[in-house]
């Protein structure tokens, strides 16, 4: 079961202590990826969208890889990511704290796949024991001859899963920039946490804004001393 708090969130000491548990845990959807079929009562959910157009000598789908990355896709709102930033992605142990209706429940999950190609980048996140969910989820950002990248969002879950614990859509998952399709793009200034750091301790640095398409704001937050 989930640790949960209500209308509050959970000190970084007691963020830092969760996260070291969390290394230490194992998965808790008992099932590898090609066997997560219906027919094993297993649900599929995906979306994607466009989220800009990149033109030759640009750079926005290193931007968006690296925003991606960060976790910065999510809104904080509903789902902020709390690890540490200096941790290879690969491995990476995550506590998702997936906010509802005031409630706070923490959710650990492990990136256990990597996806680095040159047009392809992207990863999956496990759950572990004591997340919401039992099962696993792509986050992948394309890029085609036409330079259009494309944000995609793949989930695997059981009939146990909690609707509540996913990201959403990847139309939806952020807010505040439009791409040229119109469609609200996922990679943007959300202020997910790329440290165990609090949320009143951070700073944002903006990237030249280009003439089109997504405009990446990337926001940092202060780390703590038992980062260094």
């Amino acid at each position: 079961m989930a640790e949960w708090r209500l209308w509050r969130s959970w000190p970084a000491a007691a963020i830092k202590l969760r996260l070291e548990q969390a290394r230490h845990s194992h998965s808790n959807d008992g099932a590898h990826e090609e066997d997560m079929t219906g027919d094993h009562g297993w649900h599929h959910f995906n979306s994607e969208a466009v989220i800009a157009t990149e033109a030759e000598g640009e750079d926005r789908f290193a931007r968006a890889r690296a925003a991606l990355a960060n976790y910065q896709f999510s809104a904080p709102a509903i789902v902020l990511a709390h690890f540490d930033p200096a941790e290879p992605l690969l491995w990476r142990c995550m506590l998702l704290e997936v906010q509802v209706l005031g409630l706070h429940h923490l959710c650990p999950a492990v990136v256990n796949r990597v996806t680095d190609e040159a047009d392809v980048f992207g990863f999956r996140d496990d759950t572990l024991e004591g997340h919401l969910e039992r099962g696993v989820e792509w986050f992948l950002i394309t890029r085609n001859d036409q330079g259009q990248i494309r944000f995609r969002i793949e989930r695997a879950g059981s009939r146990a899963s909690s609707p509540t614990g996913g990201v959403g859509s990847a139309s939806s998952c952020c807010r505040g920039a439009t791409s040229e399709s119109g469609i609200d793009s996922p990679i943007t200034g959300c202020g997910c946490s790329r440290t165990m750091a609090r949320h009143d301790s951070r700073r944002e640095t903006r990237l030249d804004s280009p003439t089109r398409g997504v405009d990446v704001v990337f926001t940092y937050h202060t780390k703590r001393k038992w980062f260094k």
